[in-house]
């Protein structure tokens, strides 16, 4: 274990969230809000601690897999920590295990909250919610290795341990040039939406606030119903790029580079596609009795299947209303989540096609045994070590959801509650149904069940490995 080049990354963490903190400072001054002054004194913590941290070079700026997961793995919880202080010291929040909570579902992009009003949240605690959403969305190590140029070739583990997906790669032969056309495309579509909404009547915060919740895939709110105040236009364009970031990025490069019909011919992108298409079509005929007509019925399914599968989490609507099964559809829709290589969470469309497919494929070999058949997908053969990877990430996902729901049970909620409480947490969601359903919280809960969430939360977000590793002693042996 290589721990002075960790250190040394850890340090440059802290450096960027130095950065990140100096946005609310100026939403605080903007504003002339007293709580702005929290921020001031985090932001200046972490660029002590990280210029001094940083001040020893490395021994050695080689690094392989394992403290590529390792680094990405410390770096998510420094961010949580140091990310949760000014909540918490602003007086907004009772406790810091609360501040943490909401931190991490901001970072995780998960939109759990555990306030019963966001809109008594100074406006600069409001942004900063938001913004972490948008840092967590793309992820900060991709943002770094856009930057700065980190450790050569061996930098493409950072990329792999905070990327979410079955694989993980290059788009063109630098991973520095990867990170950086990934953030372009990030930050155009983000900045498209801010304009498109603020057409549609929001105000620049509003507009801003929930556009870095949209492309983040988060869904942190800044009014107590989430969405439903603003107008059907709003909603409208909120629908479409909870769908667009929900969309694997390496489809946007292929249209970047002028390839169009291979970007549309994506074997997921039509599965995503088609699933959300489905969803919407049953769960509008299943409600549309309770609607003045079928198009609202629409508007309202289809905002709410984009929103669960891209993992958002806002609403427009108290969809714990609904009927039993509209509700089991959108419960389905939480573990599908989003496409691989998007900012959304949940298992992925590319897991569960491969899967099926490999199921499939195992019913043909009990009639036919002696035919070899290979699984194929986006026209490539399924390669042996990523089906065993992805067999090995269902076991392990199946093995924390029950082990987390077990836990959380202690506090004697309801099943529905407990269960789609961990479902909204390890997908990454944010709401679930019953007593944390879109209208309530997950402040019911007690601390040692918020920090099963969080570390749900966190599995969720880096795709369980690189956190369990954390745990695991051999992790941290020197080579």
């Amino acid at each position: 274990m290589n721990y002075s080049i960790i250190r040394y990354i850890l340090c440059r963490v802290l450096e960027f969230q130095a950065l990140f903190l100096a946005l609310p400072c100026l939403t605080a001054l903007c504003y002339r809000e007293k709580e702005g002054w929290a921020y001031v004194v985090v932001l200046i913590a972490c660029l002590l601690f990280g210029g001094l941290g940083k001040m020893k070079k490395p021994k050695s700026t080689v690094f392989y897999a394992r403290e590529g997961f390792v680094v990405v793995s410390l770096s998510w919880i420094v961010l949580s920590l140091t990310g949760a202080l000014p909540l918490f010291l602003s007086g907004d929040f009772p406790s810091y295990t609360d501040a943490l909570f909401e931190t991490i579902s901001g970072l995780t992009t998960t939109g759990a909250s555990v306030l019963d009003s966001v809109e008594v949240l100074a406006k600069c605690n409001l942004f900063w919610r938001s913004f972490t959403h948008w840092i967590g969305g793309m992820g900060v190590l991709v943002l770094i290795l856009a930057i700065l140029p980190l450790a050569g070739g061996y930098n493409m583990h950072l990329m792999r341990a905070e990327s979410p997906g079955p694989t993980v790669g290059k788009l063109v032969p630098r991973v520095r040039h990867t990170a950086r056309i990934l953030y372009a495309m990030y930050i155009f579509m983000t900045i498209t939406q801010i304009i498109l909404l603020l057409i549609t009547g929001m105000t620049p915060f509003e507009a801003m606030t929930l556009s870095f919740g949209t492309a983040g895939t988060g869904g942190f709110g800044i009014l107590n119903d989430s969405i439903g105040s603003y107008s059907i236009a709003s909603q409208a364009v909120i629908t479409i790029f909870m769908i667009l970031f929900g969309i694997n990025f390496n489809v946007y490069y292929l249209f970047w580079t002028k390839k169009p019909l291979q970007a549309i011919m994506c074997e997921e992108l039509r599965y995503y596609l088609g699933i959300i298409l489905g969803a919407i079509v049953l769960i509008t005929i299943n409600i549309y009795g309770g609607f003045t007509s079928i198009l609202e019925a629409f508007h309202h399914a289809a905002f709410q299947v984009a929103s669960i599968i891209t993992t958002t989490g806002y609403s427009t609507i108290d969809f714990n209303q609904w009927s039993e099964f509209a509700k089991f559809v959108l419960v389905l829709l939480m573990f599908v989540g989003a496409c691989a290589g998007s900012t959304g969470g949940g298992i992925k469309v590319s897991r569960i096609v491969i899967m099926l497919k490999l199921v499939k494929n195992e019913l043909s070999h009990l009639i036919h045994p002696k035919r070899v058949r290979q699984i194929h997908f986006e026209k490539h053969v399924v390669t042996k070590d990523v089906l065993r990877s992805i067999s090995v990430f269902f076991i392990a996902y199946a093995v924390i959801y029950g082990f987390s729901v077990l836990l959380i049970s202690l506090n004697e909620l309801d099943f529905t509650t407990n269960f789609t409480a961990v479902a909204a947490t390890l997908n990454n969601i944010g709401p679930g149904l019953e007593q944390v359903g879109p209208t309530s919280n997950f402040s019911i809960y007690s601390q040692p069940a918020k920090y099963v969430l969080m570390f749900d939360m966190l599995a969720g977000r880096l795709e369980l490995f690189p956190l369990l590793l954390l745990f695991t002693p051999a992790t941290w042996k020197r080579r």
